[in-house]
């Protein structure tokens, strides 16, 4: 141990400052209640406090803080998607995520690695040249390559013929990046914290009280809690706390599973996504490859992990990089991911006045941590959504005007 940091460890001079202050009872009644202590609850406190001044904020999580399906993430931010609107929106996303770490003064690990998205057949290639000109329409940095432009880019690859699935180009997006999940949702929780906002871990909202149309008390295993407005931010369970406010999501919970190898030394630099195999790779900052695949194919509210995903994902990921056949699997696991029928989120005003919904996030809940507690942050100061959020309406399925992203996120990042 160096000799400074015991030095530290052992001084009365010099305590080491409390990230959070210490627990404390619910108070009778908030401004604002946000239901979730994940990634983008924080994000919504944070912004709440920061940009619109609210000083009665609670942030109730039944568990522990970002222990959902922030902890469950493969942390792979990105902003080339399909639709016009999924693009903008991302793209917000990624820029706030550039400045974050110097934005609340705590270190979120990012790396721009840079992302490509392989393409083994023609019409891939077609699909990857449509999604890189509406990137570049708007601004995004993403770019149709060829097979010699991805094989400089990973040498790793492999790139023969020989295989099954052939890579014959990809979607490069340079801005293409990896952050640390915790220390995200930490961030932001740390400097929610800072400026009044009250978190409360193991705290489950076991009801909402609504009164002529409007929300007015939550229902705790602490007690109730009278609210003036609340924010669902709950992932995998929004459908399960919406209908405790007495309406109805179109969302479909289902297992998404990961899993990462023992580590190595840096060897792959960018991040690896073949949406026709449906796997993705990256190397984490302490060595480890961290893999993962689609969606399980039944809906279920549990975490497991089964041996099918893993032989299905090795399978193809052998296929890529034959040269992790002796790779140890280190440890796997599973989220809960909310999916949409049109694979976008559903953000913004509910049928219950003063009542916001952040759900429908399915497989790309992370890489919209920032964009999401800022936009929801707005939309619950003026109860009113911002243009960003409108194609994500929740009535958008009653008109049908959904945002298909399906196309550029079927892969489970």
């Amino acid at each position: 141990m160096p000799f400074g940091l015991l030095k530290y460890g052992l001084s009365k001079t010099y305590p080491a400052r409390r990230q959070f202050p210490a627990p404390t009872d619910l108070k009778p009644s908030y401004d604002i209640v946000i239901i979730g202590g994940g990634g983008h609850g924080l994000a919504a406190a944070y912004y709440l406090a920061r940009d619109w001044g609210a000083k009665s904020i609670a942030v109730l999580e039944r568990g522990y803080l970002a222990g959902g399906n922030t902890a469950r993430n493969t942390t792979i931010i990105r902003s080339n998607y399909l639709t016009p609107e999924g693009v903008k929106f991302y793209d917000e996303s990624v820029r706030l995520y550039q400045d974050l770490s110097t934005d609340f003064d705590y270190n979120i690990l990012y790396s721009e690695r840079g992302h490509l998205t392989l393409a083994h057949t023609d019409s891939a290639m077609r699909t990857m040249r449509w999604r890189a000109e509406v990137n570049k329409h708007y601004g995004v940095r993403s770019e149709l390559v060829h097979a010699d432009d991805v094989a400089r880019l990973c040498p790793q690859l492999d790139m023969g013929d020989h295989v099954r699935y052939p890579i014959l180009g990809a979607l490069y997006h340079e801005p293409g990046a990896i952050a640390r999940h915790d220390a995200v949702a930490w961030g932001y929780g740390v400097g929610a914290a800072r400026m009044g906002v009250e978190i409360h871990q193991k705290t489950e909202v076991t009801g909402i009280v609504v009164e002529d149309g409007r929300v007015v008390a939550v229902e705790t295993n602490r007690g109730r809690v009278a609210c003036g407005k609340v924010l669902q931010a709950v992932a995998g369970s929004s459908s399960r706390v919406a209908k405790l406010a007495g309406f109805k999501l179109p969302i479909r919970t289902i297992p998404l599973q990961a899993c990462v190898s023992e580590p190595l030394k840096p060897c792959l630099d960018p991040i690896i996504v073949s949406g026709s195999l449906h796997v993705y790779i990256s190397q984490s900052a302490r060595g480890e490859m961290v893999m993962g695949g689609s969606t399980d194919p039944y809906g279920l509210y549990a975490t497991r992990s089964t041996l099918d995903f893993k032989e299905g994902l090795m399978a193809h990921m052998l296929e890529l990089f034959p040269f992790l056949g002796e790779v140890h699997v280190l440890r796997q696991w599973a989220g809960m991911a909310d999916m949409t029928p049109d694979f976008s989120p559903v953000m913004g005003l509910t049928p219950v006045r003063n009542y916001y919904i952040d759900a429908g996030w399915g497989t790309w809940g992370f890489k919209a941590t920032p964009v999401s507690g800022k936009r929801m942050a707005e939309t619950v100061a003026n109860d009113n959504a911002p243009a960003l959020l409108e194609p994500f309406r929740l009535d958008r399925f009653r008109t049908f005007a959904q945002v298909g992203e399906k196309g550029a996120a079927s892969v489970g990042h």
